[in-house]
């Protein structure tokens, strides 16, 4: 139980005293009720927008009804003031004295703190990355890798059961190129001169290793091999290979996951997407039929021909899509539909795709096809990560992978650290542009966030390892602090921090909701700026330092809020997957 949901509880008996005295109607619904923290702490410390929802089916003025629910919200012993603001909105001020208890609930909760069961245990498929497998993470993977292993973390923090999914795409056209760029360094390791590396291959060094592992195992056999056969013999190695590369790049970022599916699977065997389709055309969703030429561009390869078409315009999109290509094999679309019907029919109603800005247009007929092979019980969100453009002394860095001059994954965390690298991915939405700064990363002032976090964490263990030479018998674990006088953490910094740590269980369940993991970096900022506010505060005001030496009681009770103050900041940073640090060098 949080302050949030525990006050939300008395807004709703409020709501249902109303409904008792015929106020309101018995059947008026109650669920968009929420109760907030006020953007101005000058207007309390909790608002609800009972009022303003239940109007209408009370046939009443919203500051009508407000002035009805007031009473019933004052008679709470810990309420000292309730006000109506605006147009109906109600602000409800705490007494001083019900602080201290949630002070003692964090301490006594440690690890627990914030953790909610909203999830119910909920299987939810979150797949990131998703890589095409033909090289190393560059920075452009980054983004998307982070986002979705901290929504991951978070979903699983608030009660979701996660599975973390990677879909190699190990099908197309990209990994026969692949494997044409790998049967080039093997003549190279074999000793040819292969001179410029043709257009349209990969020729990037990581490839060397790939033509070297070739010519140890297989000599100069492959040469004399017709292209058919060493195609998917090279295709094979080359792709075990990059997959390797890739986890070994991830894991650098502490990026682990637990599924990697290949797309080459669902065509092997059983034909899973000539299932799908099968399944779409039993519902009336695939004819065949023609296109119109494409809107506003000149598109050579497109031609006017009879092709199978699933109906997506049904379902929002702008048109019916493809799903075999002329030459008879899948397009990437029938493909992807079938990977998600899988997804589904391994039990996953929820799924979430965390996918790069060039794939946009590509969500309304995803989610059109998911609804309709699962009557509507699947769900698909999809999350769209925008650019990073990376900047290195004040110059961008401009990255072509095809060029083999891209920025690596690795690079950037060797350079700056996993935990930067995290934070400041998460440190904007999702969903807008982002530029990564490598001086602005490793600054240490308050305008890089990374740091203003971390220090906060680092400035309270100093604090502990002092309290611990002041006091060596003091223990300093949170149930045993959470019997501390905590009433005598009354000035208003004290307060403000408490309040800013009630905050951080509605934080969670809301950014979980949201699928927004920005959220907890956002509010670890301002839980850091609380707490470093309160220390400068001690310079001037003797009375507010974490060690009082003569007062042994007061320097429990101040410890305990760095204690507490420490630990939701390292739980904010494990959802984000950054390491808390105890020291900053």
């Amino acid at each position: 139980m949080d302050v949030f949901s525990g006050f939300h509880g008395h807004v709703l008996a409020a709501v249902q005293q109303l409904k008792h005295d015929g106020v309101v109607p018995k059947d008026a619904k109650v669920d968009g009720i929420a109760l907030s923290a006020p953007k101005d702490a000058g207007h309390g410390d909790l608002a609800t927008n009972a009022a303003m929802l239940l109007a209408k089916p009370a046939k009443m003025p919203p500051r009508a009804l407000a002035e009805r629910i007031v009473p019933l919200l004052a008679s709470d012993p810990f309420v000292e003031n309730v006000e109506i603001a605006g147009p109906g909105f109600i602000n409800l001020t705490l007494r001083q004295a019900f602080w201290p208890s949630v002070l003692r609930m964090v301490l006594e909760q440690g690890g627990a703190f914030g953790r909610s069961a909203i999830g119910k245990g909920e299987a939810v498929n979150v797949e990131y990355v998703s890589a095409n497998p033909t090289g190393p993470m560059h920075v452009g993977h980054c983004r998307g890798a982070v986002f979705g292993d901290a929504l991951a973390n978070l979903l699983a923090f608030a009660g979701h059961d996660v599975t973390r999914e990677y879909y190699v795409n190990d099908s197309g056209a990209q990994v026969d190129v692949l494997a044409h760029s790998a049967f080039l360094r093997y003549r190279e390791a074999l000793g040819e001169d292969i001179g410029e590396i043709p257009e349209g291959l990969y020729p990037g060094d990581y490839l060397k290793s790939v033509g070297e592992n070739l010519a140890s195992n297989h000599g100069r056999d492959l040469l004399d091999m017709p292209e058919a056969e060493w195609l998917p013999a090279v295709r094979g190695v080359a792709l075990r290979a990059m997959l390797t590369m890739i986890e070994d790049d991830l894991a650098q970022l502490g990026i682990h996951h637990d599924v990697f599916f290949s797309e080459r699977s669902m065509m092997e065997g059983e034909d899973e997407v000539a299932e799908t389709i099968a399944v779409l055309k039993s519902k009336g969703l695939v004819y065949e039929g023609r296109l119109p030429p494409p809107k506003g561009k000149v598109d050579e390869d497109w031609e006017d021909r009879i092709q199978l078409l699933f109906r997506a315009s049904k379902f929002g999109d702008d048109q019916d899509r493809p799903l075999v290509k002329v030459d008879g094999t899948y397009t990437y679309f029938a493909a992807d539909i079938a990977y998600h019907f899988d997804k589904f029919r391994r039990g996953f109603k929820s799924m979430i795709d965390v996918w790069g800005a060039d794939h946009s247009g590509h969500i309304k007929r995803m989610q059109a096809a998911l609804k309709a092979l699962t009557d509507g019980a699947g769900d698909l969100d999809v999350k769209i990560c925008q650019l990073v453009r990376l900047f290195r002394s004040g110059e961008p860095v401009k990255m072509s992978k095809r060029a083999g001059t891209f920025v690596t994954l690795r690079e950037v965390v060797n350079e700056v650290g996993a935990g930067p690298v995290r934070f400041m991915m998460l440190y904007r939405k999702n969903d807008a542009p982002l530029d990564f700064d490598f001086a602005k990363v490793t600054e240490q002032s308050r305008d890089n966030p990374v740091f203003y976090v971390q220090y906060a964490h680092a400035r309270a263990s100093s604090v502990l390892r002092k309290v611990a030479e002041a006091f060596p018998d003091l223990a300093l674990g949170g149930e045993q602090l959470a019997s501390a006088d905590l009433d005598r953490l009354n000035d208003e910094g004290d307060l403000a921090l408490i309040k800013r740590m009630a905050q951080f269980p509605r934080i969670v369940e809301a950014a979980a909701q949201a699928h927004e993991p920005h959220r907890i970096a956002f509010y670890l900022y301002d839980l850091a700026g609380d707490f470093h506010g309160l220390w400068n505060r001690g310079k001037d005001l003797p009375q507010l330092r974490f060690i009082h030496r003569t007062d042994r009681e007061l320097t429990r009770a101040r410890v305990a809020l760095v204690v507490a103050t420490q630990q939701v900041l390292a739980l904010g940073l494990g959802i984000l997957g950054v390491h808390a640090v105890h020291e900053l060098h």
